[in-house]
């Protein structure tokens, strides 16, 4: 036996009134919050949840997520994580692909009504049986008529429970990743994967139950999931819930909670390097944090040495992805660090860099970087084809290509993939050129990625107009705005003529980066 929830259910039995989780004035010890997780997975159970069933979880960073999250995998069913950006049809295309029997969704805000928008994705889908709703206040109604709250199920439940017996092979978490094709896949996440992942997220940082961990990433990206979450309960060190990036907000906490391990993507290193409140004193942070980690993105040179230099404090960059459990590189102490470099492979991982034809390059060449080890996922849900494709003779073939350097350091110079990393969080140009094709003046348009000093990348549209149609492009981004999440609708969006292709007619998309 083998579930992923003994992480939280051994800190509980070490730690029981220690904080595990802080969110504003509010600690939750270890034993609340296993005690909480026991109370949904009885729930889940009265719902008819079974092992092996998929209950898709829409929460930001509170603390109902690693109630509901452990609770899920304590019922011996997977956690199906979503953006809690999406739109409605975003998440009925997840709740239709993922085969999810349950959904649990934070109610939301009056700018982000969760709730509202999660049911409408969920009444269109037949076979998830229940939309279960997390008030912010747990005593209170369900916004949804004819809904149920996490509260509702969770009354007259026993503290106490015996996890539903499930093995090292079993899916303990489907993550969608968004691909060329233009729909997101699930990659399957074995308990084993995860688990593996987490004891060597723990080993990257030294974390112990002394530490103090800021949770802003997203808990239901992968980074956030494995490398904070998850190695933080391992630990038994107290994790600061935010649930969204916010120089000020960040900063205090730092100083009031006495953070010494923050994890980002280079937006939120760029975001505290650039945070220069009158009355704010790099000094507050520096006395306690002893070490940052980045990742989702390359973190820009200038950005990680500048902020090295303000807080005295290295960070330590890292290659991963959701079908690698994260994490595959990583710069280690015991190996060696260097600046811009992704580090070396990660302890069980084997990396390759191989040309077109699977072939290994030579030191110093580009080559696509392909991995084989305990955190390759299981594959894709039921997408046998896409799998196939990725995952060849054992080596998940990850679309990135890569140098390695005499001394055996990986670093990332571009990408086979057709893909955007803004702010860490992937956008593929297929699924937002398939939806903007669908405006009634659009005849033609490509989607590309232009250098941002913030986000790493910003998502520019080029688009050609159908011979007579109008509008503007402040309208198109408004328009694609209002149907798909925000991290991924186009802040920039140029109206031209044609677009350059190859006589194939396939869209030359260095042309047009190359335009101003």
């Amino acid at each position: 036996m083998l579930n992923l929830s003994v992480l939280l259910e051994s800190g509980a039995r070490k730690y029981p009134n220690k904080a595990a989780f802080i969110f504003g004035a509010n600690r939750y010890s270890f034993a609340q919050i296993n005690g909480a997780a026991n109370q949904i997975a009885q729930g889940l159970q009265k719902l008819g949840v079974q092992k092996g069933d998929k209950v898709a979880l829409s929460c930001p960073n509170l603390p109902y997520f690693p109630m509901a999250y452990y609770g899920i995998l304590k019922a011996g069913a997977a956690v199906v994580p979503l953006s809690v950006l999406l739109k409605s049809d975003e998440v009925t295309y997840h709740l239709q692909n993922s085969d999810a029997k349950v959904y649990l969704c934070f109610e939301g805000t009056a700018d982000l009504p969760m709730s509202k928008t999660g049911y409408a994705g969920f009444q269109k889908v037949d076979e998830c049986e229940h939309f279960i709703v997390m008030t912010a206040n747990p005593a209170a109604p369900s916004p949804i008529e004819g809904t149920k709250t996490l509260g509702q199920i969770m009354v007259g439940q026993s503290p106490v429970f015996e996890t539903v017996r499930t093995k090292e092979t079993d899916t303990a978490v489907i993550v969608y990743t968004s691909g060329t094709t233009g729909k997101p896949k699930g990659a399957e996440l074995s308990h084993a994967n995860l688990i593996l992942n987490t004891d060597i997220s723990v080993g990257l940082a030294d974390m112990t139950h002394q530490d103090t961990l800021l949770l802003v990433l997203p808990l239901f990206h992968i980074f956030g999931m494995t490398v904070l979450m998850n190695a933080g309960l391992k630990s038994g060190a107290t994790s600061v819930l935010i649930p969204r990036f916010e120089g000020e907000t960040v900063a205090n906490a730092m100083i009031q909670e006495k953070v010494t391990i923050f994890a980002g993507v280079p937006t939120m290193f760029w975001g505290l390097l650039n945070y220069n409140k009158a009355s704010f004193d790099p000094a507050q942070i520096k006395e306690n944090l002893r070490i940052c980690l980045s990742g989702g993105a390359s973190l820009p040179l200038e950005v990680l040495r500048g902020f090295e230099a303000k807080y005295e404090v290295p960070i330590l960059e890292g290659y991963g992805m959701s079908e690698g459990s994260p994490v595959v590189t990583f710069n280690q102490k015991e190996v060696g660090c260097k600046a811009g470099s992704i580090g070396t492979p990660v302890w069980g991982v084997e990396v390759m860099l191989a040309d077109d034809k699977g072939q290994p390059v030579a030191v110093g060449e580009k080559g696509e970087l392909l991995y084989r080890g305990h955190n390759v996922m299981k594959g894709y849900y039921k997408n046998p084809k896409a799998t196939a494709e990725t995952i060849q003779n054992g080596w998940l073939h990850s679309g990135d290509v890569a140098i390695q350097d005499a001394d055996g350091f990986y670093y990332i110079v571009d990408r086979t993939k057709d893909m955007i990393i803004r702010g860490g969080f992937n956008v593929y140009p297929r699924e937002l050129e398939e939806l903007m094709i669908q405006h009634p003046a659009v005849s033609l348009v490509a989607v590309i990625g232009v250098p941002d000093a913030q986000f790493g990348e910003e998502i520019k549209a080029c688009v050609v107009l159908k011979q007579g149609a109008h509008v503007s492009e402040t309208e198109l981004i408004a328009w694609t705005k209002e149907r798909i999440a925000a991290y991924k609708y186009p802040r920039f969006v140029q109206l031209m003529d044609s677009l350059p292709m190859t006589a194939t007619g396939k869209i030359l998309k260095k042309e047009l980066r190359l335009i101003k």
